[in-house]
């Protein structure tokens, strides 16, 4: 990896590997996806559950090689979310 700041894996993590089917290179960067309140767009793996509940264990895409990239193309969304919650008048 080149861009060491986008890369970082944990094996003594207790939950190591957390997600069935982590390859060699498992990113742990994003541990909570950023991506979780962006619901359907998010563009990973996952199933809704009970009261509308993400479960995405089946998930990769945070963790993958190229997930830092990809995270970091959707926050212009998350920020979107997050100008449309705010609570201070400015």
């Amino acid at each position: 990896m080149d861009n060491n700041f986008s890369y970082f894996e944990n094996k003594d993590c207790v939950y190591y590997p957390c997600h069935k089917g982590a390859g060699e290179h498992f990113n742990c960067l994003f541990c909570y996806c950023p991506l979780y309140a962006l619901g359907d767009r998010c563009g990973g793996n996952f199933v809704y559950i009970e009261d509308g509940i993400k479960d995405c264990s089946n998930c990769l895409v945070p963790h993958s090689e190229n997930g830092y990239a990809y995270i970091i193309s959707k926050y212009p969304e998350v920020a979107e979310i997050a100008k449309q919650n705010r609570t201070k008048d400015e």
